[in-house]
Parts: structure tokens; sequence; C-alpha cells
């Protein structure tokens, strides 16, 4: 199925999850914060969060610098 990331399609396996989809992507949930069609999902919640076709994912990772 396709669904957006950060804006671009991608295409993933029917009932893959945010946190399949983390890990594929090579992120550690502790270091990123995730919205799934505008609405932020809780890091307790990212690994059980089942993606459906066209949904839209954010993804940000916080950069320290000075």
């Amino acid at each position: 199925m396709n669904i957006k990331v950060n804006g671009d399609t991608s295409n993933v396996p029917d009932g893959s999850t945010l946190g399949w989809l983390l890990v594929n992507l090579e992120l550690n949930v502790q270091a990123v914060a995730v919205a799934r069609n505008g609405e932020v999902v809780p890091r307790s919640h990212v690994a059980q969060c089942v993606l459906e076709p066209n949904d839209k994912v954010e993804i940000v990772r916080a950069v320290g610098g000075g």
C-alpha cells in the first residue's frame, strides 16, 4: 500500500505499523517525533499504530547544536 512519509510516497506492506516503518528507516523511536495524519503519536503507541493506505506520516528528528 502507498503512504506519504515526509511528503514522499512510500510503498509498505499491508498491516505495517509505525514501529515497523521506523525500524526500516533505521530510526530510533526514542530519537524522533512522529505524526500520522496531522496527529502526534505517543511513543508508547508507535509499535501498535497500524498504517492505512494514503496515511501521511511526518517524522521529525531533533538536532542539537549551538
